[in-house]
């Protein structure tokens, strides 16, 4: 059984749509063990809470100095027995002890087809902005294991979406959301419970 980590900090629709296709037997041998949220006010606590799942709060305001905020993070990981961390709408820049420790097993969905609209600067509706901005004619989301960088690591699952001529930034964002990012990480999760993915020469390669 996969045991999934998912650290959150805002409303949690991501997370939602993860406990609901678990709910539906969509994703398979895995469980939800711990939610972790930097922020205490996230949403994602209630929805975690709900289902009658773990949440935990370890904000940084809390801690004297970063790598304090830092340490108690990675033991909160450690101590839920975590086989899988999942970034659903987290804002917290991960400590490089935390992605080396668990290579290879965290990964994020963002709301764009990487490479385009990624790195530094560009998460929530700054993406969609930008798409719209750049006149883009298709946009979506990618699943993608996190390394050392921004967005950098290897890719697992992309879905396109495309932009409309009426869009704003908010209703583009919404279609991506219900259109790509609440069914490929969802698929991605079960791939990993499955045995079905792994990184060969920097790639996934899914059997």
């Amino acid at each position: 059984m996969l045991r999934i980590t998912v650290l959150v900090s805002g409303g949690g629709t991501n997370l939602q749509a993860i406990i609901d296709a678990l709910a539906a037997g969509e994703i398979r041998d895995a469980q939800i063990v711990r939610v972790i949220s930097n922020n205490p006010n996230a949403y994602a606590l209630t929805r975690a809470e709900n289902a009658g799942i773990e949440a935990v709060c370890i904000s940084p305001r809390t801690f004297d100095d970063r790598e304090k905020f830092h340490e108690a993070l990675i033991a909160s990981i450690d101590e839920a027995g975590t086989d899988l961390i999942v970034l659903a709408g987290c804002m917290v820049v991960l400590p490089p002890e935390l992605i080396s420790k668990y290579s290879g097993r965290i990964i994020n969905i963002h709301p764009a087809l990487i490479p385009s609209f990624c790195g530094k600067g560009f998460y929530g509706l700054r993406v969609h902005e930008a798409a719209l901005e750049r006149g883009v004619k298709l946009t979506g989301a990618t699943v993608h294991f996190v390394d050392e960088g921004t967005d950098t690591g290897p890719i697992i699952l992309q879905k396109a979406v495309e932009v409309r001529d009426d869009d704003t930034p908010e209703t583009l964002q919404r279609r991506v959301m219900e259109e790509a990012e609440w069914k490929i990480m969802p698929r991605a999760i079960d791939l990993i419970a499955q045995g079905k993915v792994s990184i060969q020469n920097g790639k996934v390669v899914i059997r």
